[in-house]
C-alpha cells in the first residue's frame, strides 16, 4: 500500500502549484529568488508530499487550485538614473510597476533577486550611453532581451530554465550607445544569504545527493554551452 504523501504527482498538480506560487509572489509573499527556486523544485517534484512542502508556508487555496489574484493597477515607470555616477538598488524592495534604468557615463545596478515582484512579469527599459547597466536575476528565470546596441553591447548570461516551464519572466528593452546593458544570473555574482536557506536544506535532505548532482549537471551543461558559443564565435571571426 502506498504511504500517505507518497502518491506520485501529476503534471496538472505541478502546474497548479506553480500557479499558486506565482499568485503568492504577486501578493508579496515570495521574493523573485524564492519564486524561481520553488518553481524549479515544483517541476522536479515526483510526489504530492514534495509539492505540499513548497506551499506549506503559504495560504491554502482549495488544495492545488490557486485563487485568482487581482490585476495590479498600472503605475508610472520607476526610474534609476546614473549620470557620471552610480545608482544601485539591491536587497529587499518592491516591484509593482515598470522599471527604467539610465546610465550616462555612469553605472546603474538593479539586483532583482530579493525583490518582491507584484506584477506578472518584470518590465525594464534600460538605456546606456557610455555607461553600464547591470541587471542581476536568479538563474532559472526567462529573460527576454530586445533592443539595439551601437558601438556597445547588450547580452544575457543567465542559466535559463528549459522551454515550456512556467517560470518568472524578465523583459528588458535595451538601448546601448558606446555602453553596455547586461543581464546576469546568480552564478556570475557572489551568492545571496537567502532567508529561506532552511527550506532549501529541507529540500536537499529530502532528495539526498541527487539534488546536488542535478545542480552540478545543470552548471556543467551551462559552462559547456558557453564554451561552445565562444568556439563558434571564434570560428566565425567575431
Amino acid at each position: 500500500m502506498t504511504e500517505p504523501g507518497e502518491v506520485r504527482a501529476s503534471d496538472a498538480e505541478r502546474e497548479a502549484v506553480v500557479e499558486q506560487l506565482r499568485v503568492a509572489s504577486v501578493e508579496g509573499r515570495l521574493t523573485l529568488a524564492e519564486l524561481t527556486d520553488r518553481t524549479e523544485a515544483a517541476y522536479t517534484a515526483t510526489t504530492q508530499a514534495e509539492l505540499a512542502m513548497l506551499t506549506q508556508d503559504l495560504p491554502t487555496a482549495g488544495g492545488y487550485a490557486p485563487a485568482a489574484a487581482p490585476a495590479p493597477e498600472r503605475k508610472k515607470r520607476r526610474w534609476f538614473v546614473g549620470v557620471m555616477g552610480d545608482s544601485k538598488r539591491r536587497g529587499t524592495w518592491r516591484i509593482d510597476q515598470e522599471l527604467g534604468a539610465v546610465a550616462v557615463m555612469g553605472d546603474v545596478l538593479l539586483d532583482l533577486r530579493e525583490a518582491e515582484v507584484r506584477t506578472d512579469r518584470v518590465e525594464i527599459l534600460a538605456v546606456s550611453v557610455m555607461g553600464d547597466v547591470k541587471i542581476i536575476v536568479p538563474d532559472g528565470v526567462y529573460v527576454d532581451l530586445d533592443g539595439m546596441a551601437i558601438m556597445g553591447d547588450k547580452k544575457v548570461n543567465v542559466m535559463q530554465a528549459p522551454p515550456g516551464m512556467n517560470v518568472p519572466v524578465v523583459r528588458v528593452q535595451a538601448y546601448a550607445v558606446m555602453g553596455d546593458v547586461k543581464v546576469i544570473g546568480d552564478s556570475q555574482v557572489p551568492p545571496l544569504q537567502r532567508g529561506f536557506a532552511a527550506w532549501r536544506e529541507h529540500w536537499r535532505r529530502l532528495h539526498g545527493e541527487d539534488w546536488r548532482e542535478i545542480g552540478r549537471q545543470v552548471r556543467a551543461e551551462g559552462r559547456e554551452i558557453r564554451r561552445q558559443l565562444r568556439e563558434d564565435r571564434r570560428h566565425l571571426g567575431y
